[in-house]
């Protein structure tokens, strides 16, 4: 378990800060009345960089950023079980290019939508209960990773439909594993946190040939020698409570838990002594009232800035790359008063996304400045 290193404190950012952007509301929309847990831009592919979709209750819906604030609905997909609750949604892409919404929830089944039919592509079934979180490999976009409350997180070829490898076992999670994040430029490099409180770095080198197969397996998925992967390369305790969205800046990890506030660190690993090493906490960005789980962060495309709702509606936005770390703007509106589960930066910033408990969808655009 990694230890703190002494040395330097953390940099904790200024609320008071000068805020350097403002952004006001474009657009509101009322989605339904079920909780929406999640919206994500499409990053994968350039021309959609303005499409986003959303999930709630056993919806998933695709939308577009126009000008002006006007959003267009695209497409939506009703899970043909009314008691699924959807609670995260990625953008994939198979080997031909076309893209794919990938989302899963309470049932612990994840459903690949074609976004050009909008229909079920395929369905994968392995997840023992439901899954948190699923994210993408922007590197590989058919490879996609789910954290789950069955303690485990897969890693799945959405083109074939395989479970390649399953990140549990004597070295896992210990409690529902809650977020994941593949690694922005080490293919082999995820990261994955929970309810246990800790942040678990994996490695895949070693079982990295099996990922390959996966792409060209004609049998049927089922047969596939899915492998596990029972030890991470480190494991940190940055956190004293549930850790429920972790990402990576570069080498660097941003956490957060139920503290009212996203932690900056480094892992700081020992090559002799697997899972042992250091974690050297750098920096710290405040987010008053956002002291609930499930509360989960999101940067524009360059990780310049990370946004964040709160339990009470409201957004901070934070310089990433600055120290001490920066401002750069406080949203509120006198309507939005629902806890902000998710939101969503667009590619360079310009636009922030909100997911609400309440069901709406909420619009800000950077106002430029003549």
């Amino acid at each position: 378990m990694a230890k703190y290193a002494l040395g330097s404190e953390p940099v904790v950012g200024l609320l008071t800060s000068s805020k350097k952007k403002e952004y006001r509301v474009t657009n509101r929309l009322q989605e339904g009345k079920r909780p929406l847990y999640a919206v994500v831009f499409n990053f994968i592919d350039s021309r959609y960089f303005n499409v986003f979709a959303t999930v709630g209750g056993n919806r998933i819906t695709v939308y577009q950023c126009l000008e002006g604030g006007v959003i267009a609905v695209l497409q939506s997909y009703v899970d043909e079980d009314k008691d699924e609750s959807f609670y995260t949604v990625s953008w994939a892409y198979n080997v031909d290019g076309s893209p794919f919404v990938v989302a899963g929830g309470i049932n612990g089944i994840i459903r690949v939508i074609d976004a050009g039919s909008e229909k079920i592509y395929k369905s994968f079934v392995g997840h023992g209960d439901s899954i948190n979180e699923i994210r993408t490999q922007p590197l590989k976009p058919s490879l996609v990773i789910s954290a789950s409350k069955d303690e485990s997180v897969r890693l799945w070829n959405v083109h074939t439909g395989i479970c390649i490898l399953v990140f549990a076992g004597a070295g896992g999670h210990r409690n529902e594993v809650l977020s994941v994040d593949f690694h922005p430029s080490d293919i082999y490099r995820i990261a994955s946190c929970g309810m246990d409180n800790t942040v678990k770095i994996w490695s895949m080198k070693e079982f990295w040939t099996y990922v390959e197969k996966s792409f060209t397996w004609t049998d049927l998925p089922s047969k596939f020698p899915t492998k596990y992967v029972q030890f991470p390369v480190f494991i940190a305790s940055v956190h004293s409570n549930y850790v429920d969205c972790s990402r990576w800046l570069g080498d660097f990890i941003l956490s957060k838990s139920v503290d009212n506030e996203i932690v900056l660190w480094e892992p700081k690993m020992k090559e002799q002594s697997p899972g042992e090493g250091t974690v050297d906490i750098l920096q710290k960005y405040p987010v008053p009232e956002c002291d609930i789980w499930f509360i989960k962060f999101s940067c524009d495309f360059h990780y310049n800035a990370a946004a964040i709702g709160n339990r009470e509606g409201k957004i901070f936005v934070w310089e990433l790359q600055s120290s001490p770390p920066a401002l750069i703007a406080r949203l509120s509106h006198a309507q939005s008063k629902s806890p902000i589960r998710q939101t969503a930066m667009s590619f360079d910033g310009s636009i922030i996304l909100s997911c609400c408990e309440d069901g709406t969808i909420w619009r800000w655009d950077a106002v430029t400045t003549t």
